[in-house]
């Protein structure tokens, strides 16, 4: 069985996510989305949350939400998985990810990683561009998953209430 790891923070998970989750759940036998828990980073949602709202937005019989806190090589070991997925926006996006796949092919000689191209009308999405509109009340139906929109607007307006001092 071929297993891969499509590994990020999905604070939130967007629909480019979801493209590439739905792209790569149909060239793999198993997929994992893998929450990766960074200590320096602190996103707007805990990393549970994350796992929480991905389980609710994905609904493929082949695809598995965990998380994870260390190396994403050894997590790659732990679960018998050979490919990373990773999804590409811009040519940016290429150089710092071809640097992470040679990282992690060192510390894993098993490990490769695949490229999958954002789709055209995703290509502008991004967590961060997301959490931005949802500060301003835009319109997410176009940006993030139908499940979860309001967990999203909920959180922003705590935010929000915490920096007023509410």
């Amino acid at each position: 069985m071929k297993t891969a790891i499509y590994p990020g923070s999905f604070d939130p998970v967007t629909l480019g996510h979801l493209n590439i989750i739905k792209r790569a759940a149909k060239a793999f036998d198993q997929l994992i989305v893998c929450v990766l828990v960074n200590s320096e980073k602190h996103g707007i949602f805990s990393a549970e949350e994350r796992v929480e709202l991905l389980r609710r937005a994905i609904s493929l019989e082949n695809v598995e939400v965990d998380m994870y806190s260390g190396l994403l090589a050894n997590y790659a070991k732990q679960r018998d998985a050979r490919v990373l997925v990773k999804g590409l926006r811009a040519f940016s996006d290429f150089e710092a990810e071809v640097q992470m796949a040679i990282i992690n092919n060192k510390l894993n000689p098993d490990l490769d990683t695949v490229f999958f191209p954002s789709s055209q009308k995703f290509n502008y999405l991004s967590s961060t561009v997301a959490k931005e509109l949802a500060r301003y009340d835009v319109n997410l139906e176009e940006i993030l998953p139908r499940e979860i929109i309001e967990d999203v607007r909920r959180k922003m307006e705590e935010k929000r209430g915490a920096c007023d001092g509410k």
